[in-house]
């Protein structure tokens, strides 16, 4: 008589190494993390699947601040960094799930669709977006968009301003009359920077230290904003004098 042997078939769907490739290289560390831990949890491994979220979270905080902290003037192509951590989950599931993986498919085992696989390397791709958002505003390195700056004339003189603030039409017309009153000349490049509180223009003039004590100095501001006052009869002009930065105000001019 025959022996027969009596295989038992997996009845948990896993994800294949192909599908983990694709899903890592679409939607980044994060899914490679969640598809071989899914992978862990169908093999009855839960203690190997809770340890590849530790790594795949740690690994993820790597390399993210890694590339934030990469310097603006090193360049490096986009595709390096996502080929480097393919490489490293292809040796993973390789060393670790690449004969378990053939073995659940070999005796009949169900495999997830690639629908699935793609949705979740979406999901993981999002999820990738919000924490870079998070970690460029935690570092500090979110640039304000809002903030902008024009030159003038050919020794560029250079007006700063908030979008959100004032119109590009309106710092054109107070640089054309700085242009006007001589500020901006042929000799020093000025730079200054435009706000407007409700009809008001406030003007900030970046000034050497010690210029508030300097009576004669001090004339010659009070003259300019008298002169800008003269070409802007419905806007009250404020001239601040500041040291360094916006909010080292030494004189306020009005």
């Amino acid at each position: 008589m025959d022996q027969v042997s009596n295989i038992a078939i997996p009845t948990d769907k896993i994800y294949t190494d192909r599908a983990i490739y694709v899903g890592t290289f679409l939607g980044g560390p994060l899914v490679a993390g969640y598809l071989m831990a899914e992978n862990f949890k169908a093999f009855d491994e839960a203690d190997k699947a809770r340890k590849t979220w530790i790594y795949t979270i740690m690994a993820t905080i790597v390399i993210f601040g890694c590339v934030l902290l990469i310097p603006e003037n090193i360049k490096i192509p986009n595709q390096v960094i996502p080929l480097i951590y393919l490489l490293v989950v292809y040796y993973l599931v390789k060393h670790f799930q690449g004969q378990r993986i053939s073995e659940h498919i070999d005796s009949g085992g169900p495999i997830y669709k690639w629908w699935r696989t793609a949705m979740v390397a979406l999901i993981g791709l999002i999820v990738s977006v919000i924490v870079i958002f998070g970690l460029l505003f935690l570092s500090g390195g979110l640039e304000d968009t809002s903030t902008a700056s024009k030159t003038y004339g050919t020794m560029k003189h250079e007006i700063a301003f908030d979008k959100n603030n004032i119109s590009e039409k309106e710092v054109d017309e107070i640089a054309h009359a700085l242009a006007e009153t001589t500020f901006f000349d042929e000799a020093v490049t000025k730079y200054v920077y435009a706000k407007k509180v409700n009809d008001q223009y406030e003007i900030s003039i970046s000034v050497v230290e010690g210029i508030e004590n300097n009576s004669e100095a001090l004339q010659w501001f009070t003259d300019l904003r008298a002169d800008l006052q003269t070409l802007f009869p419905r806007n009250k002009i404020i001239v601040k004098l500041i040291v360094n930065d916006l909010d080292h105000v030494v004189k306020t001019l009005e």
